[in-house]
């Protein structure tokens, strides 16, 4: 029986076609195989339709392919969906997708789809709309008014009408701004003053270049901000709400903006909520009427306040919440003990019980799950995930994608945090959806720990998930050699060669590779004489210098100096953290690079990705946020140059000793910016154990050459035994006759670029 074609529908001509794009990756990565057949469709911003190819489904940002959708992507029509897929999960957001235009064109089509239908997701998107629904059937929402296009044109002439609007409705400053047709916090502004009301009005009302909009003028509620997912169980039609979590402001904000729903390791969130039953009930209870009221259907999000005198105002329900794998949407039903594939699962059962679909599904599932009951004994892994540095936010996001993408049918996952004392607890996946690792420190209790110990009973192999520090400098590995356990990466030696950026450059000097010119700079001797030190640098490094940690990464604490002055100061401000020392180093002009390296014995470099970074260093919001930063994979080169990059990868990977996989930083320099006047690589650092969140650079590289995510972490696993247990790494690209077959297919890679 064939599978289900499921579309997964992302991007869009909406402002959050970003957000959009990391909610199907993540719909993607847990569609339930056994039942669909996954088919990602990317729409661009002008409206195209394309079939995505999935080596692009793991990229960071559109724009990372958007150039190349044309000749790499099959462009198709709306009307060819019906004979493409047989139902589609709309992961898009915002205007064009939420408002009922995509509801409104899939129903022409007659195509089964999620979530809401027409009525429902038109007056879902409306701010101004909904509210009027609201408090016509008793719901309380935030007090304030709308405010149109031609008033903010014309405030001068309206100010007054505003402001006596606003008195009547009862909003008194401080306000919240918002657009009425916008979410992810776009265009969202506090208004702490009067005088500013106008300037945040018209950026709210242009917050969408295409055109102008209505803005909500609405009080700033004080209580604890709130937001709970409602899913429906389709054996009754009832409405189940999950359990509410409480959104924690940060002291310096005012709302909960961009940056803290979606960067790793920022913001605070508590599921459940820290209220009391009768609180938990009232707010449960009110977002089911909500979505009662406003037609939204199967799956649905609304936010709002809990006050201090007990009541629960609204500011806004969704009708499609965003899918990132830590969203509200996932933490929220993994306190039912819901995981992320259990979830997706059940709201398309919910659509395609209402289509009449689900009993085939069913029954085409359940004849495949008989056929995997006959397969071997799964492998049992554990991931390390979190740690005691500066990246273990990113350990983190690393740890969980390794755990949702090992294979179900081939291992059996036990994720472990490593906690602030490099001490481990076994969690599941009440921890896993957690946004950040303080959240998991506070849920971590005594009968979770467990020992280093522990570790070859419970598990046959290691992934380590951990980033810098005594994760990626040998300590951890070296503790794995002595229990005997067998672990992804390099080895103890190799990976504490490569921890410290200094030592590392030296050594490929050394062995005759390119590296720029850097000196160490210890606190001791900064403070005892900051002239002398300042001197000392000056004397063999030409500013600008770059100046960073020489045992960190995640472009933490790296900053670029243009004068003595500025950095004696940045050298007083370096050395009030726990870094007792400094890294002064060489700019480089030239094209910043960063290349994935696999292999044991025989490494095969992985077309390189130029690190595009908008004020000269690559920031880590550029690295980690979704849709900031740039990569474009295969870089912009000349066929030869890459061929050098890679060639010069290769080399420097076997010279340091790394197996498994690595990912190194550098720089290309053409004839004409070498100082030699002949084009080269120069070094920057060896990454040991790359990050591995879900969109990182290393998987669109893998995917250049046709290894998907899931595939390129067994690949990374089956290297890991190949070396610790002389297993032989059955991947077809480490066979010794596959060299040329490689180094075609990394040709036919780039060939038009």
């Amino acid at each position: 029986m064939q599978k289900l074609r499921v579309g997964v529908l992302m991007g869009g001509k909406s402002q959050e076609r970003e957000v959009s794009f990391n909610s199907g990756r993540t719909v993607c990565d847990h569609l339930d195989t056994c039942r669909y057949e996954i088919i990602p469709i990317f729409q661009t911003e002008n409206g195209n339709l394309f079939l995505l190819p999935w080596h692009f489904l793991h990229r960071g940002k559109t724009n990372d392919f958007r150039h190349r959708l044309e000749n790499e992507a099959k462009l198709i029509k709306w009307d060819d969906l019906k004979s493409l897929v047989d139902f589609v999960f709309i992961a898009m957001h915002g205007q064009f997708a939420e408002d009922g235009t995509v509801q409104g064109f899939l129903e022409i089509l007659d195509i089964p789809y999620l979530g809401s239908k027409v009525f429902g997701s038109a007056i879902g998107m409306n701010k101004i709309i909904q509210k009027e629904f609201l408090r016509a059937n008793g719901i309380e929402v935030a007090k304030g008014i709308a405010v149109y296009p031609y008033q903010i044109i014309n405030f001068e002439k309206y100010k007054t009408e505003i402001f006596a609007a606003l008195e009547k409705a009862g909003a008194n400053p401080p306000f919240i701004i918002k657009p009425h047709k916008e979410g992810s916090s776009l265009g969202v502004e506090a208004v702490l003053k009067t005088e500013d009301l106008h300037s945040a009005l018209k950026r709210a009302s242009c917050v969408n270049p295409e055109s102008e909009q209505p803005v909500l003028i609405e009080e700033k509620i004080k209580g604890m901000e709130v937001s709970c997912c409602v899913i429906t169980d389709y054996k009754t039609g009832k409405l189940i709400p999950l359990t509410p979590t409480e959104i924690v402001i940060d002291k310096n904000k005012h709302f909960h903006d961009y940056k803290e729903k979606y960067m790793p390791g920022l913001g605070y969130e508590h599921t459940p909520a820290r209220c009391n039953d009768s609180d938990t009930e009232l707010i449960k209870k009110t977002c089911v009427r909500v979505m009662d009221i406003l037609k939204i259907e199967n799956i649905g999000r609304v936010d709002g306040f809990l006050t201090e005198d007990k009541r629960f105002i609204v500011i806004d329900p969704n009708t499609l919440t965003g899918m990132g794998p830590s969203s509200f949407f996932f933490r929220e039903a993994a306190e039912d003990n819901i995981n992320h594939t259990q979830l997706i699962n059940h709201v398309i059962e919910t659509e395609l019980n209402n289509y009449g679909l689900l009993e085939k599904i069913i029954n085409h599932e359940e004849k495949v799950k008989e056929e995997a009951n006959m397969t071997s004994k799964k492998i049992r892994v554990a991931i390390l995930m979190g740690g005691t540095t500066n990246e273990r936010e990113i350990s983190f996001e690393s740890g969980r994608n390794i755990t949702y993408k090992l294979s179900p049918q081939k291992y059996s996952t036990i994720p472990v945090f490593v906690d602030k004392n490099m001490e481990l607890y076994k969690i599941n996946n009440k921890h896993l959806v957690r946004k950040s690792t303080h959240e998991v420190q506070d849920l971590l209790s005594p009968e979770l720990k467990i020992n280093w110990n522990d570790l070859p009973t419970i598990a046959d192999f290691v992934f380590i998930a951990l980033h810098g520090g005594q994760g990626e400098n040998g300590c951890v590995q070296g503790t794995l050699e002595m229990l005997g356990m067998p672990y992804n990466g390099s080895s103890v030696l190799a990976s504490a060669l490569c921890a410290n950026k200094f030592e590392t450059n030296k050594f490929l000097e050394s062995q005759g590779f390119t590296v720029p010119a850097s000196v160490l700079v210890a606190k001791e001797d900064f403070l005892l004489d900051k002239t002398e030190a300042i001197k000392n640098i000056l004397a063999k490094l030409d500013l600008p210098i770059i100046l960073k940690p020489h045992d960190d990464g995640c472009s933490t604490m790296v900053c670029k100096i243009k004068d003595a002055q500025e950095l004696e100061a940045s050298l007083t401000e370096f050395f009030t953290t726990n870094k007792h020392i400094a890294m002064a180093e060489e700019e480089i002009i030239g094209m910043e690079l960063t290349v994935g390296v696999i292999g044991n014995n025989q490494p095969i470099a992985l077309p390189p990705s130029q690190a595009v970074a908008t004020k000269g260093i690559l920031s880590i919001e550029e690295k980690f946020l979704p849709g900031a930063g740039e990569n474009q994979t295969p870089a912009p080169l000349p066929q030869e140059a890459l061929k050098l990059v890679q060639q010069q990868m290769e080399l420097a990977y076997s010279a340091l000793g790394c197996a498994g996989y690595v990912r190194i930083d550098c720089f290309y320099q053409s004839a004409e910016q070498s100082k030699t006047k002949q084009e080269r690589v120069i070094f920057l650092e060896v990454n040991t154990l790359p990050g591995m969140t879900p969109a990182t650079c290393i998987f669109h590289q893998a995917a250049e050459i046709g290894i998907r995510p899931m595939d390129f972490i067994d690949l990374i696993i089956e290297l890991g035994l190949e070396k610790h247990k002389n297993i032989s790494c059955k991947h077809n690209l480490f066979k010794d006759t596959n060299k040329q077959e490689h180094s075609s297919i990394r040709e036919n890679s780039h060939e038009n670029y």
